[in-house]
């Protein structure tokens, strides 16, 4: 698959979220947070692609995360707190909105 079909693809994909309907991918481990600065295209395609290079560089610079015990706790607490969000199987993401 071409880097510009998977990202046409991917495009098509994105949605929005409510926490609430994250809960279960949350509990599975499955949420990977992007932080602002990156689009989640690309972070979808990086790991879609397995480039570890730019992965492990997001990773390292801590804009791709597991969302940390506060987030998830003051989501809990909005429950409906909206989020851009990406399926790339078997991860989730998201951005806050």
């Amino acid at each position: 698959m071409t880097n510009q079909y998977l990202r046409v693809e991917l495009q098509e994909n994105l949605d929005e979220a409510e926490w609430d309907w994250l809960i279960p991918h949350a509990k599975r481990d499955a949420i990977i947070v992007v932080k602002t600065g990156l689009e989640l295209i690309e972070v979808g395609a990086a790991l879609a692609s397995d480039d570890t290079e730019k992965v492990g560089l997001w990773i390292n610079e801590a804009l791709i995360t597991k969302p940390s015990i506060e987030e998830i706790g003051e989501w809990n607490r909005h429950r409906t707190k909206r989020f851009y969000t990406l399926i790339v199987q078997p991860y989730v993401l998201v951005k806050a909105k």
